[in-house]
Order: C-alpha cells, then structure tokens, then sequence
C-alpha cells in the first residue's frame, strides 16, 4: 500500500471524527495495528480497503484517489464570512448523529454496570 492510501484513511478517519481505537474495533484489530495501515507499514489488500470504506460510508475508490485540499476548497471567503457547501453541512450533521448514537451506546454501558 502506498503512503498516499495511509495517509488518505487518516485524513478521511479524522475528518469523520473517529478514533483509531473505534476503526480498529469495527475492523477487528488492534489499535497498533490499525494504525500501522494509517503509517503505511502494512501491506493492505483491496478487501481491506473495502471493508474501511463500508464503515466510512463511501466508495472504497474515493479512498484511494481522496483529496483534501478538494474539500476545503468547497468553502469560499465572503468578506469576512464563510460559505459552507450543502455537501459539507451534510457531512458534519451525519458526524453529529453519529456522536449522538455514540454517546447513547455508551451511557447504555455505563447504566449497565
């Protein structure tokens, strides 16, 4: 795997707000592990790649050819006021729900003790 694709996972991991310890969870890893594809020291597979891209909800294509300088070129400088795209509003409401979720499951594991 080349340092690109490593790198790419990383920036997509933290622009969705999940930590390696979660994404190695949902892949069955260790976190060390984890973070080895992230630092490009494991050889990753195709499959691999795929089973990342279910968990971030996208095309396992967009993680090989992903550009962040593509994302926050979305944002334009109005005086001094931002425009934010529609596409990126969604993104940080999906983020949003997906803590919310989060922070459920966890009080449910916190009652349960």
């Amino acid at each position: 795997m080349s340092k690109e694709i490593g790198e790419n996972i990383r920036q997509i991991r933290e622009l969705k707000g999940f930590s390696q310890e979660y994404l190695a969870d949902k892949l069955g890893v260790s976190q060390r592990a984890y973070s080895k594809i992230e630092r490009a020291e494991t050889k990753v597979d195709w499959e691999k790649i795929k089973d990342i891209a279910v968990i971030f909800e996208m095309e396992p294509s967009c993680i090989v050819s992903f550009d962040a300088k593509l994302i926050f070129s979305k944002c334009s400088q109005t005086e001094n006021t931002y425009s934010v795209s529609d596409q990126l509003i969604k993104q940080y409401e999906e983020r949003i729900a997906h803590l919310e979720a989060e922070i459920e499951f966890l009080r449910g594991l916190i009652i349960k003790k």
